[in-house]
C-alpha cells in the first residue's frame, strides 16, 4: 500500500524482513523438535541458532533467488550462509516450501488481527462517547433520505457502536480461525517428518496445528477472514457516508474539523469539503476488493496449487494496511466530529410539524376512525404543508373532520418532542449495558 494510506506499525508486519525472520523461527523451532525425538543431531538444532539476531539480508536472498527462482530455497541457502553448510545440512528436513510460507503467512495475519481489533476498540470508545454526548440531542430520522420522524444524535451513534461492536466480535473470530499453522511435508501425510514437529512450532508460534492440512492450509479459513475485513469496510463507508450527508451546506447537522489553515477547495476559498470521509468511502472499496478473490482462492487443484500465491502476496499487507489507516482515520474524525444541534431542529421544523403525521394518524385510529379514513385525512393535510407551505397543526385545527374525533388539546399534545425519546434509556441500556 501506499505511505499516504499506511501507518507504520502495520506496514513493519509485512516488510521483507519480518517475513524472513518469522521463517527462520519456524526452521529453527523446527529442528529443535527434531532433535527432541532423534532424527537430527542436538548440536545442529543449536546450531541454527546462532542466527537468531542475524539481520537478514533481503538484497542477497533476492540475488540468490534471481539464480534459484525459488524464494524459500533461496532464503534456506542464505541461512547457511550464516549458520554453515554443515552445521544447516538438517534444516527444512521433512518440511515442503508451503510449511514455511503458510505457517508464516496466517502468523502475519494473526498480528495483523490484532491491530485491527485495537483499533475497533479504540473506534468503540469513541463513538459510545459521542453517544453519550448527544443522548437526547434531538435530530431528525430520514427514511429515503426524506424527514420521517424524530430521533436522536446519540441513537445514530449508539447504532454505529453496536455495529462496530458486532465487527469486534467477527474479527476475533477471524482471528482464532486463521491462527493455525502446518509442518506436515508434501501433501500433508506426514510421511517424512512426525507430526509433533508441527505441534512443536505451532506451539512456540501461537498457532494451533491445522487438523488436516494438504500441501497447504485449507483457504476457506482465509476466505472467512478476508470477509470479515469486508464487513468492517462496509461498517467504514456506512459511518461515512451518515456523517458526508450530515456535512451537506443543505443540511448542515454536522462536519468534519476544519482546521486552522486547512483549504478546501483550489478554485472557491469558502469550501468545506468531507474529504476524510470520502477518503473513506474510497477505502472501504479497496478493502471489499479483496474479498472475492479470497473466496476463489478456496478452490486449489488436488492438494495444491500456487493460483492463491499471487493473490495474497497483494491482499495481505494491502488490505490489512487499509483497513488499520482507515480505522484510525475514522477514530478521529469521529472524535472532532462538529454537531450542530440548533440545525438539527431547524431542519426538523423545516415542514412545520410534518415529521408527527404517524402520532396524529394513530390518534383517529384511537378514537374510532377507521385506518383508510384516517390515512386520508392526515394525508390531505400534510399534502398542503408539501406543497403550499401551511404549518399541520394549523391545517388539522382547522379540518373539521379531524375535530369531529379529536379535541384541539389532543391535537397539540400530538406535537410533543418528548413523545419520540421517550425510549432512549432502554436502547442505550441494550446497547452499552448499564453504565
Amino acid at each position: 500500500m501506499i505511505p499516504r494510506y499506511s501507518r507504520p506499525e502495520m506496514v513493519a508486519i509485512w516488510s521483507p524482513e519480518t517475513k524472513f525472520k518469522i521463517w527462520y523461527e519456524i526452521e529453527a523451532h523446527a529442528c529443535d523438535a527434531q532433535a527432541d525425538l532423534g532424527v537430527i543431531p542436538r548440536e545442529n538444532a543449536e546450531a541454527v541458532w546462532k542466527a537468531k539476531d542475524v539481520e537478514f539480508d533481503v538484497a542477497r536472498i533476492d540475488e540468490i533467488e534471481a539464480v534459484t527462482k525459488h524464494d524459500v530455497i533461496a532464503f534456506l541457502t542464505h541461512l547457511a550462509e550464516h549458520v554453515g553448510s554443515d552445521e544447516a545440512r538438517f534444516v527444512h528436513q521433512g518440511m515442503t516450501s508451503s510449511d514455511v510460507l503458510d505457517t508464516c503467512f496466517n502468523v502475519q495475519l494473526v498480528r495483523a488481527a490484532d491491530i485491527l481489533i485495537a483499533d475497533v476498540e479504540k473506534l468503540l470508545a469513541a463513538l459510545k462517547r459521542r453517544a453519550l454526548e448527544h443522548k437526547m440531542t434531538v435530530r431528525i430520522g430520514r427514511s429515503h433520505g426524506i424527514h420521517a420522524e424524530p430521533t436522536t444524535m446519540g441513537l445514530t451513534f449508539a447504532r454505529f457502536y453496536a455495529e462496530m461492536d458486532r465487527n469486534l466480535a467477527r474479527l476475533k473470530t477471524a482471528r482464532e480461525e486463521i491462527a493455525t499453522g502446518a509442518i506436515s511435508g508434501a501433501v500433508g501425510t506426514f510421511a517424512n517428518i512426525n507430526p509433533a514437529v508441527e505441534e512443536h512450532v505451532c506451539k512456540e508460534l501461537g498457532l494451533k496445528p491445522e487438523p488436516i492440512s494438504t500441501q497447504v492450509i485449507p483457504r476457506d479459513r482465509h476466505a472467512a477472514f478476508f470477509a470479515a475485513l469486508g464487513v468492517v469496510g462496509s461498517s467504514i463507508e456506512n459511518i461515512a457516508t451518515e456523517i458526508r450527508h450530515m456535512q451537506r451546506t443543505e443540511v448542515l447537522e454536522a462536519e468534519e474539523f476544519f482546521s486552522k489553515g486547512q483549504k478546501g477547495s483550489s478554485a472557491m476559498p469558502h469550501k468545506r469539503n468531507p474529504v476524510l470521509t470520502e477518503n473513506l468511502t474510497g477505502l472501504a472499496r479497496l478493502v471489499r476488493m479483496s474479498v472475492v478473490p479470497a473466496m476463489e482462492n478456496v478452490a486449489l487443484w488436488h492438494e495444491r496449487d500456487i493460483s492463491h500465491s499471487s493473490v495474497e502476496r497483494n491482499i495481505g499487507p494491502d488490505t490489512t494496511i487499509t483497513l488499520d489507516f482507515a480505522l484510525a482515520r475514522l477514530t478521529m474524525v469521529v472524535d472532532k466530529l462538529v454537531i450542530y444541534p440548533d440545525n438539527m431542529l431547524a431542519n426538523m421544523n423545516k415542514f412545520r410539524g410534518l415529521v408527527m403525521s404517524q402520532r396524529v394518524l394513530l390518534a383517529l385510529t384511537q378514537a374510532g376512525v377507521s385506518r383508510e379514513d384516517s390515512y386520508k385525512l392526515v394525508q390531505r393535510n400534510a399534502m398542503r404543508v408539501w406543497e403550499e407551505g401551511k404549518d399541520f397543526k394549523t391545517e388539522l385545527l382547522q379540518d373539521e373532520d379531524v375535530l369531529k374525533a379529536l379535541s384541539p388539546e389532543e391535537i397539540e399534545e400530538k406535537f410533543d418532542i418528548g413523545y419520540h425519546t421517550k425510549h432512549v434509556d432502554t436502547i442505550f441500556k441494550r446497547v452499552f449495558g448499564e453504565s
